[in-house]
């Protein structure tokens, strides 16, 4: 692991998808459980102007660069890192891992057709994975104690949450020391496979916020240069 990189003033993990799988497979060793988060634009822009997401996401054990987009605004070049943040090599490790321990995974979802889709993606490409069940997570219903004996009763060695920020974070925030499992993996809203597969209208809409993103990045770098010349 080599340290934090910050964006947008928070601390992102910087580290190979090896260096982060390495440090995966020790939380799947502990009993406590450890909190794993694939960051997007999206969720760092929502968190710098949120305090109380931002003061989530500093609670989490291990952040990953979810879009390479996020070392480009910083002006990391490091091409193997930009390479595995846009083939998704981590969690492809992840998920390898998994299948091959034949663990149990719980996924939390916000709809039906998600839950089907990664369902449906995780049977056809990981079948060692063997999916305890099922929960949907609405931002409107903070229905936790259901969502958490379910996870619990399941016997459960990872969480993967497909839920939108802020809600995502502040689930496990919320219920980090009820769960009974040994790793949490947030990978967003836009990680579920239905959504991989973006049309064209989506498409555009990540280029805008990717370049909103940049322009946001470069105008919290000159305040920066702007507060230190004046000291």
């Amino acid at each position: 692991m080599n340290g934090k990189i910050q964006v947008l003033n928070i601390d992102i993990d910087d580290c190979t998808a090896k260096e982060a799988m390495k440090q995966t497979v020790a939380y799947m060793g502990t009993e406590a459980i450890n909190v794993i988060e694939m960051v997007t634009v999206d969720t760092l822009m929502y968190a710098s102007g949120d305090s109380s997401l931002r003061e989530n996401i500093e609670k989490i054990d291990l952040v990953i660069p979810g879009e390479k987009e996020i070392l480009e605004g910083v002006e990391v070049r490091e091409k193997k890192q930009l390479q595995e943040i846009e083939q998704r090599t981590y969690l492809k490790m992840f998920l390898r891992f998994l299948h091959k321990n034949h663990s149990r995974v719980f996924l939390l979802v916000e709809t039906e057709e998600e839950a089907e889709g990664f369902y449906r993606f995780l049977e056809e490409d990981y079948s060692g994975i063997q999916v305890a069940g099922m929960a949907k997570v609405s931002p409107a219903d903070e229905a936790d104690d259901l969502v958490v004996n379910a996870v619990n009763g399941a016997e459960t060695d990872c969480v993967i949450a497909s839920l939108s920020s802020p809600g995502q974070e502040e689930f496990i925030t919320r219920n980090r020391l009820l769960l009974n499992a040994r790793v949490w993996l947030g990978v967003g809203k836009s990680e579920n496979p239905i959504y991989r597969s973006r049309g064209r209208i989506e498409r555009i809409v990540q280029f805008i916020n990717h370049r909103l993103f940049r322009h946001e990045v470069e105008k919290n770098r000159k305040k920066e240069l702007e507060t230190v010349s004046e000291h």
